[in-house]
């Protein structure tokens, strides 16, 4: 197979081809002809050894984790799906999706058969979609009624909450971006007030939040906490921002009623895979409706590099998709 691989820690320079044997899939696994290959900020961490840690891949190794195509083969033991089906995977932390050949368990494998869902479309949207749903169900509970802010907005991750949100009942959401020219980034999402992350206080203008979805982190983090309601929820997705949180201590938590909570999908079902195909499975209809449209920019499988580039040049408004 071919393939893009990581071949040293560094800049985008080091995404560079290779060719591979074909995975075969072991028992409860698939493996999946490669149509598209998401690309995310977390690849760009892997790739610049952010994330090196016991493990984690070292190079050379064969970055991301989500995938849309169609069923190869079957390992032992997996039944539900048919060689040519039209799939997509969620995130998973075994990496492999800058390839022509990706293996996938099989209990992290969404079909798309007779959705009529472009597969460029699903694998932008669908892993994000099912974050969103986990972490606002299991980690944040929001509740029917509840609002919601969303930093970031434009972001890949982002943009997935609020169609989520409103489908769990979110009474009101809002969304932070970067710079006034991103706003015009976030106008086909379920947003119903969109500021600048330098005037979203003001924006709010005393109202409170029951639940923040961050991706960002640093000063706006920080920031924030002045805006939740009483037991509001600041949930932990991601750390974008080049500055790092200002210290917090539990006792300010507690004297503020309020709750701070990481969630990092990959790992999560990682631990509990069966998690998967329930959270997957409320969010498809979301997709087929396009309720979860938004904005995907198609490179080939050979400018991976320059795929990153563009994540860490902020110049992606939606997500970026590898065509394989």
């Amino acid at each position: 197979m071919h393939a893009m691989i990581i071949s040293a820690f560094g800049g985008p320079g080091v995404l560079v081809s290779a060719h591979l044997p074909d995975p075969k899939p072991g028992p409860g696994q698939i493996s999946i002809d490669t149509s598209h290959a998401a690309v995310g900020l977390v690849d760009v961490f892997f790739r610049r050894g952010d994330l090196a840690r016991p493990g984690f891949p070292e190079p050379p190794f064969v970055p991301g984790l989500e995938v849309a195509g169609t069923v190869r083969e079957l390992g032992e033991g997996v039944t539900g799906f048919e060689i040519g089906e039209p799939v997509v995977t969620l995130s998973q932390m075994s990496l492999g999706g800058y390839a022509t050949v990706t293996l996938a368990d099989a209990a992290m494998t969404v079909s798309l058969k007779g959705g009529g869902v472009d597969p460029a479309q699903a694998v932008a949207v669908l892993p994000n979609a099912t974050t969103a749903y986990l972490a606002l169900t299991r980690v944040a509970h929001l509740i029917e009624g509840e609002s919601v802010l969303v930093h970031g907005a434009a972001g890949g991750l982002a943009a997935a909450f609020p169609a989520v949100a409103r489908s769990l009942g979110a009474s009101h959401i809002i969304g932070t971006v970067s710079s006034q020219a991103r706003i015009a980034d976030t106008t086909h999402l379920d947003y119903d007030e969109v500021f600048t992350s330098d005037r979203f206080l003001q924006g709010l203008d005393g109202r409170r939040i029951d639940v923040v979805v961050d991706p960002v982190g640093g000063r706006v983090r920080t920031a924030t906490l002045d805006a939740l309601a009483p037991l509001g929820r600041i949930l932990l997705v991601g750390h974008a921002a080049a500055d790092p949180d200002l210290p917090l201590t539990g006792d300010e938590l507690w004297r503020r009623n309020a709750g701070m909570l990481g969630f990092s999908v990959g790992p999560f079902l990682q631990a509990d895979p069966a998690a998967a195909r329930p959270a997957a499975e409320h969010v498809v209809p979301l997709l087929v409706t396009g309720r979860l449209a938004q904005r995907v920019d198609e490179l080939p499988l050979t400018e991976a590099a320059e795929a990153h580039r563009r994540l860490e040049a902020r110049e992606v408004p939606g997500r970026i998709v590898l065509a394989v």
